[in-house]
């Protein structure tokens, strides 16, 4: 019988076959979702798609890309954001 912390569908069900030549099912936590961006929510390109715990035992280089806003808005909407704030400064 399944032990009730595998029974929801959070977990992901892994084929697994044993020495033996029987399948056995091993559970693991699925993906997260991918980054969105903060202004149009597509999907963040740069940003690793794994765990938090995981995540915090990266490198920082290979957390988000190293531009302003890196990891919070995408590339088209950085340009934006900085047009925009380089018009109200000098206007």
């Amino acid at each position: 019988m399944v032990q009730g912390r595998h029974k929801s569908r959070k977990k992901a069900k892994v084929f697994v076959k044993a020495p033996g030549g029987a399948l056995k099912i091993h559970y693991k936590k699925r993906k997260p979702q991918f980054a969105h961006c903060a202004i149009c929510n597509t999907r963040l390109l740069g940003v690793p798609r794994l765990l938090p715990s995981k995540f915090k035992n990266l490198p920082k280089s290979s957390k988000r890309p190293k531009r302003i806003f890196g990891g919070n808005l995408c590339s088209s909407c950085t340009k934006d954001q900085i047009i925009s704030k380089a018009r109200l400064k000098y206007s």
